[in-house]
């Protein structure tokens, strides 16, 4: 599966940055002094989506399949990382 890594800002509501690497990722939030979290996500899935094929969500209660809840998930388990003034936390 191919993936992406994306980098939101302490503060942003919108992602700033997405990488094919994370060497590229590293070296732009270094090189600005960002500070922020850096997640890998799937290509081509949702992380609703990702998160049951991989066996870390299971919903349980009708709200878990309403459509303001697949939008606005998000899943722990990803690979990420946090940055404090461009340097990894």
């Amino acid at each position: 599966m191919k993936e992406v890594w994306v980098f939101n800002g302490a503060m942003a509501r919108f992602p700033s940055g997405i990488f094919l690497s994370l060497e590229n990722a590293k070296d732009w939030i270094k090189k600005n002094r960002l500070s922020g979290a850096l997640t890998k996500y799937p290509v081509d899935k949702g992380v609703y989506d990702w998160a049951i094929e991989n066996d870390l969500f299971c919903p349980k209660e009708d709200k878990h399949k309403s459509p303001s809840f697949i939008g606005g998930f998000t899943c722990a388990s990803m690979e990420h990382l946090h940055f404090e003034n461009g340097e990894e936390d």
